[in-house]
Order: structure tokens, then sequence, then C-alpha cells
């Protein structure tokens, strides 16, 4: 590769600094994106956009890659608060209306990880480097089965706990749990295919696309990590302030997993584990109601 000016190599190198922070930052994304499809230009023509080999740090972020940000940082937090606003305002749901929730909910995370994972592998990124692919898979299937036993059984008792309390925040997840959660044997099945779906779309995404593509940066491992599971925490901001919290602090650990395993897989079992367990333990729970076993 030939050698880049000075004032394009200070560009790049401003470029690749304060673009993972863009994506958490959407009130300054306009302004900054004719600069970076400017910059995108510049290191096209050295094929740096489309080379799947080089150096990490020769490597900008594509055009539809902060389009997927946009969508992981605000569209899916914005939907979560909008959604929840307008249940909420509701009466309790009926069967019916709860599973339309999750049959809506199911297809709404499969399309979007169809739509990323093709922009994902048409900008090159490998199944390896999405997590898609393990060596060690007797260790990876006793830490999955392990970790989605221990995260659940915290779940358990941490919503047995919220159970006793009051307050604004156990009574915000009794609403929440009244009108999501499944209530009656027969919801409890589609509640599970939803938890399913969850781990799987929500750990591809977060864990898979946006850690890949972060690395594929000049982002430091340690930012990469804080960086997608702040993303994560966002996602369920439905849930309160303390539920960015717990989600972000589980998505650091996640993050983490992801590393040491190389593979989504554990993380999926951890991810449905938890979500199937908060079906089951939210009503007995929080809900004096709950006809769930």
């Amino acid at each position: 590769m030939a050698a880049q000016p000075a004032a394009l190599t200070m560009a790049v190198s401003f470029t690749e600094s304060v673009k993972p922070h863009l994506a958490l930052l959407p009130t300054d994304y306009n302004d900054a994106a004719d600069f970076l499809l400017g910059t995108a230009w510049k290191l096209g023509r050295a094929d740096n956009l489309r080379k799947a080999t080089g150096k990490c740090s020769d490597r900008a972020m594509p055009w539809d890659f902060w389009l997927i940000f946009l969508l992981l940082g605000v569209l899916i937090p914005w939907r979560g608060r909008a959604r929840l606003r307008r249940l909420l305002a509701k009466p309790p749901l009926g069967t019916l209306e709860k599973l339309v929730l999750y049959a809506s909910t199911i297809a709404f995370q499969w399309i979007a990880l169809a739509a990323v994972a093709w922009r994902a592998l048409g900008r090159g990124l490998t199944p390896a480097e999405l997590g898609l692919e393990h060596q060690r898979s007797g260790e990876i299937i006793v830490a999955g089965l392990v970790g989605a036993a221990a995260l659940g059984s915290f779940q358990w008792f941490n919503l047995r706990r919220l159970g006793r309390m009051t307050g604004p925040t156990p009574e915000r997840m009794r609403k929440l749990a009244e009108r999501i959660l499944p209530t009656k044997t027969v919801e409890l099945l589609p509640y599970c295919a939803l938890a399913v779906t969850a781990g799987v779309c929500e750990e591809f995404l977060y864990r898979g696309f946006a850690m890949a593509a972060l690395q594929r940066t000049a982002v430091p491992v340690w930012l990469v990590v804080i960086l997608t599971a702040a993303l994560f925490g966002l996602a369920h901001a439905y849930q309160g302030p303390n539920g960015i919290m717990a989600t972000g602090l589980m998505g650091i650990l996640f993050g983490l997993a992801r590393l040491a395993f190389g593979s989504l897989a554990p993380m999926m079992l951890w991810h449905a584990g938890v979500d199937i367990v908060a079906g089951i333990a939210g009503p007995r729970f929080l809900l004096s109601t709950g006809e769930c076993a």
C-alpha cells in the first residue's frame, strides 16, 4: 500500500478515535455524516472498505454498519419505550393480545437478525468473527448449561426478593409483568419461543455483529465490551434506569465470555435461560393472580 499523505493519516486517526462513540450520540450523527462519508470516500480509494485482510487500524466502518449501530442505539430503545408506554396505558392484556405481542416481537427480531447477517457477511465478516463457529464443543455446552442454571437461579431469587418489596421499582416491575409475562399456561410456550428468539437474535446483534464490527477498527477490546454492553442496556430502556444498568452489567459479563469462548453459543443459552425463568418466576412472585406453575 502506498504511503498516505500526512493530512489523510491524521484524518483517519481522528475518525478511528471518535467513530465508536457516535453510535451512542445520535444527535451528533447528522453533523458528522458529511465528514465520515468524505473520509470513507478517501479511504475507499485504497480499498480499505472492501478488503477482508489488512491491518485493523486501516479499516473504516462501512456506511451500512453505521446504520445498524443507529438501529441498535436509537431505534430499538425508542421502539421499546414507545411500545411499553402504549401497553401501560391499556388495561392488562388478554391471552390473544399477548400472543400477538409475542409473535410480532419474534418476527421483528428474526428480520433484524437476517438483515444484519446479510450486511455483515456481505462486508466480509466471517462466521468465526461473528462467533458462529467453535472448536471446543464439549466445553461450550457445559459452560452454556452451567451458566444458564446459575443465572437462572439468580433471576429466580431476585424476582422473589422484588415480590416482597414495595416502592416505585417493584411497582413498575409488577405492571410490566402483568402486561408482558405469561399468566396462563397456554401463554407460556409462545413466551418460551420468544425467550429463545431473544437469546439467539440479541446475542448475535450485540455480542456477534457489534463486537466483530468494532474489533475490525482500532477500538481497544475493553472499549468494545463496554460499548456493546451500553447498547445492550439501552435496548432494555423500557425497564427503566435500573433495568438499563442491570442489563448493561450483564452485557459486560456476556462480552467477556464472548471473548473467552470465541462463540456465541454459551451466551445464547444464558440469555434464553434468564428470560425463561423470568416468564415463570415473574408471575409467581410479582402477581398474585399468576396461574403459571
